[in-house]
């Protein structure tokens, strides 16, 4: 049975799906749905619908899943509920702080509608979410530590972007090595926000702007920037474009634990990535999540889901016999 998929948006989020979608043999992309003038799209699929984002509701019984490609400050907290209605669906809503909310939203409306939903999708929120959970069930007499980057966070960079006098901003996650050394040894500090991670920002403005109080209003934003040492550095567009149009990220989950009647053995579990690109290696994620949906709600499981609900097999596109033999 081939699964048929839906992309809402094509950004970046976006036309990775595309591609991920292209490399599973048991998916077909059935259309792209998009804000914009759907004319004005070049897609890579030959064929695929591009369709306008408000006739949607029109396709529920032409998608198995749709993937949901917004970014999670504004357009997945009302997309995922409102779609929620018609489909089920994945998205990588990604403000951890406020992801309770957003699951108690979408589980309402997939309740009402017997949808299924996989929501923060990714690989943190997402892959690094399983590592904090397995090393922590593992090791439970220690410490959990994330650290990402140095990458480009797509999140915050759009969030600089919707600050009044912006044209473009690229945001750098970097991990502060001190630290890194120290969680890596085994010590087990006691880290504040600030002592992990800083924050680069490479900001673009409109002529005339006034550059005091956009560097005032990004050092300041909850949630993204006030915790963190930042730096705000002012370039031309043609700077941004030369030096900042890649999008790659990574970062690692360390847990430092210890074993044995009196805690005696020591042992540090870490695993990390190094992406060449952010969106494109999300966008495989998500798609993995979509086929787990896809069987999930054939099974009759319905309600919002995270990839802590989903059995690993139900991911991937091998048998359990094929499982078991190749990756056991």
């Amino acid at each position: 049975m081939t699964i048929r998929v839906g992309i809402l948006g094509y950004g970046n989020l976006g036309r990775g799906v595309e591609c991920a979608v292209r490399q599973n043999p048991d998916m077909e992309l059935a259309a792209i749905f998009t804000r914009r003038d759907p004319a004005s799209l070049q897609v890579l699929t030959p064929n695929v619908p591009v369709v306008k984002a408000e006739e949607a509701a029109q396709w529920a019984d032409r998608i198995d899943v749709m993937i949901l490609c917004g970014g999670s400050a504004t357009d997945l907290p009302v997309q995922a509920p409102q779609l929620a209605q018609w489909f089920s669906l994945v998205d990588s809503f990604d403000t951890h702080a406020k992801i309770p909310e957003h699951f108690a939203a979408v589980d309402a409306a997939c309740a009402a509608a017997s949808t299924t939903a996989l929501i923060s999708g990714g690989w943190d929120p997402g892959l690094f979410s399983l590592n904090r959970l397995y090393a922590s069930a593992i090791l439970p007499q220690g410490e959990t530590y994330t650290f990402w980057g140095k990458g480009v966070s797509q999140g915050h960079s759009d969030a600089i972007r919707r600050i009044q006098g912006v044209v473009d901003a690229r945001q750098y996650t970097v991990p502060v090595p001190q630290a890194l050394e120290q969680v890596r040894s085994g010590e087990r500090p006691q880290l504040t926000t600030r002592q992990k991670h800083t924050r680069e920002c490479f900001v673009v403005a409109e002529p005339g702007a006034d550059l005091a109080r956009i560097e005032h209003e990004i050092k300041t934003m909850p949630n993204y920037f006030a915790d963190y040492d930042t730096t705000v550095t002012f370039i031309t567009l043609e700077e941004l474009r030369r030096d900042h149009s890649g999008l790659p990220h990574g970062g690692s989950v360390l847990r430092s634990g210890t074993t044995g009647w009196n805690g005696e053995h020591n042992h540090t579990v870490e695993y990390s990535l190094q992406l060449d690109s952010n969106p494109e290696f999300t966008s495989s994620v998500l798609v993995a999540c979509a086929r787990a949906v896809y069987r999930m709600h054939g099974a009759g499981q319905t309600g919002c889901k995270t990839i802590f609900d989903v059995p690993p097999a139900l991911l991937s596109p091998l048998s359990g016999e094929e499982l078991r033999r190749q990756m056991l």
